[in-house]
């Protein structure tokens, strides 16, 4: 019998099942793309479905060109998705399929889509619920990105089981200023008083010495992970792919813990062997670790 046949009677076991809720990026570093390609790497089966598409203009210093998606197609794609894998709540499970029940949130971008986003959430029957807090878009204007942090926090850190803050967002939630590794703690704990979600507040390059370095808190377990700086400007598409990172392994049975302990080794191994290109910022490469 050859191996192509034996394939053939003994299909593989299905993979887990996430989606990802979030922008598009058009030079494919961050947003929906970079979290499909760590699905892709991670061995799970991505789903994204579209709130806004996102463009940098170099011709104005390269900030964001930023489009919503209409609210009633988001809606659609959310129905179409929770629908096709029985993310609902109260649908049965039919054997031998997958169910979606783990979703990372990326960027939002309005306080419209927010709610939108929300009431899809309350109505699904999520296990993990992973928040990239995406607070700001460089190019919208300031009273409408002060709208979207305010709706973010009220409406969707509260459904989160898994937030994964950068410096920015870390010090805007927790309200505390972050200068090094005991200030990114304290951020951390207090984000997780707040919301009730395991937290990976991110250092990264934005604190002084040679490692990055990222805090996990959850209530009980408190750790510090660290790995050298490979460079000190910031990668697009990192904390994307952080997340996206611990949305897959938290689907694929890993513990809180274990999946930030995996997403911070795919992350230094994707920095490592970063895409570098027109653009003044480096891209991170998903299949650096490969």
């Amino acid at each position: 019998m050859t191996l192509a046949s034996t394939a053939a009677q003994s299909p593989a076991a299905a993979p887990a099942v996430v989606l990802t809720i979030a922008g598009s990026e058009a030079t494919g570093g961050a947003g929906a793309q970079a979290d499909l390609k760590t699905f892709q790497e991670l061995g799970v089966f991505g789903i994204a479905n579209l709130t806004c598409i996102v463009s940098f203009d170099p011709k104005d210093s390269w900030n964001h060109r930023f489009v919503p998606v209409d609210q009633q197609v988001i809606a659609d794609q959310l129905e179409a998705t929770t629908a096709a894998y029985s993310a609902v709540a109260g649908a049965p499970s039919v054997p031998g399929r997958p169910v979606l029940d783990t979703v990372k949130i990326g960027m939002l971008g309005s306080p419209a889509t927010i709610g939108t986003v929300a009431t899809a959430l309350e109505a699904g029957a999520f296990r993990n619920v992973v928040l990239d807090p995406v607070l700001i878009c460089k190019g919208q204007e300031p009273g409408h990105a002060l709208d979207t942090d305010q709706a973010l926090k009220a409406k969707i850190l509260p459904l989160a089981t898994f937030v994964t803050p950068n410096h920015f967002e870390a010090e805007s939630l927790s309200g505390l200023a972050i200068t090094d590794v005991e200030s990114l703690k304290a951020a951390a704990i207090r984000i997780h008083e707040l919301s009730g979600a395991a937290v990976l507040a991110k250092g990264g390059v934005r604190l002084a010495g040679p490692d990055a370095v990222d805090v996990y808190y959850d209530g009980e377990t408190l750790e510090v992970l660290s790995a050298p700086k490979v460079g000190e400007a910031a990668v697009s598409g990192a904390g994307c792919s952080l997340a996206a990172a611990v949305t897959a392994e938290l689907a694929k049975g890993a513990t809180p813990l274990e999946a930030a302990r995996t997403a911070k080794e795919f992350v230094t191994a994707g920095i490592r062997n970063r895409v570098a290109s027109g653009a003044p910022f480096d891209a991170l490469w998903q299949g650096g670790g490969r």
